[in-house]
């Protein structure tokens, strides 16, 4: 079926921005990065990033296709989001050769590319307007370039700046903060917090993923990659539960 850019939806298919949002949005981000590095070194990397690209467009059809935002369709499609964004970031650093410093910057200027092209066409990069498929796509070019970038960004802090997994999550944590103390306080500027903190959601939690599942001797945990995915999974499906129970208190007082 060929997607029409032109539908219009009755209201827009992202959730509310709260604290379940960013409770489930921070576990995919460490979620996506365990997955991945558990997927690649498990099984064959080419296979692992082939089946990620095929699970990731399907999901994501799925998600276009939809006709309202469902909670579970939209959650899954992050996850894959997450997990696909993590294997470009990576395909591009091992695969290729391509240094952390270059491939951040690289896909720092791609978000900017997404964000200035989608502005220049709806006029605004509000998530509450995701409510036609064209802002729909555009949406989702952005989260996924995020992922990328920020993982790509969380390995360069902690191999080449060298501060570690650790510190480099205390770092994003408090850089992730920042923007909502800001609007907390000024109430102003909505729409760049929210993207700021969206962007720095996903180094900080690939870093707090890889503080837990690396080896001691790379300065982590040692839990495991696959130990710490499985985890983050079951976490991830008890926000959705509740977001769905929430949707349905809503929709049926």
């Amino acid at each position: 079926m060929v997607i029409d850019l032109r539908r219009r939806f009755r209201t827009a298919k992202v959730p509310t921005v709260d604290l379940r949002f960013w409770y489930i949005k921070l576990l995919t981000t460490a979620m996506g990065e365990s997955t991945s590095d558990y997927a690649v070194h498990r099984f064959n990397p080419e296979l692992a990033v082939l089946a990620g690209a095929v699970v990731f467009v399907g999901v994501l059809w799925l998600q276009l296709r939809s006709p309202r935002y469902l909670v579970v369709t939209y959650w899954v499609a992050v996850v894959m989001v997450s997990v696909f964004g993590t294997m470009c970031a990576d395909v591009v650093h091992v695969a290729l050769g391509v240094p952390y410093a270059v491939s951040t910057v690289t896909f720092a200027i791609v978000l900017a590319v997404v964000f200035a092209y989608w502005y220049r066409v709806e006029r605004t990069l509000s998530i509450h307007t995701i409510d036609t498929t064209r802002r729909e796509l555009f949406y989702w070019a952005a989260i996924t370039t995020t992922f990328a970038l920020g993982t790509a960004a969380g390995d360069f802090v902690a191999y080449v700046v060298g501060l570690g997994y650790r510190n480099a999550a205390a770092l994003f944590l408090v850089l992730f903060v920042a923007p909502g103390l800001y609007f907390g306080l000024a109430r102003r500027h909505p729409v760049a917090t929210f993207w700021t903190a969206y962007v720095l959601a996903r180094p900080l939690g690939a870093s707090v993923a890889d503080w837990l599942g690396v080896s001691h001797a790379r300065g982590g945990l040692n839990l495991g990659p696959g130990t710490v995915a499985l985890a983050l999974t079951g976490l991830i499906g008890l926000g959705i539960a509740g977001a769905v129970r929430g949707t349905r208190a809503n929709t049926h007082p």
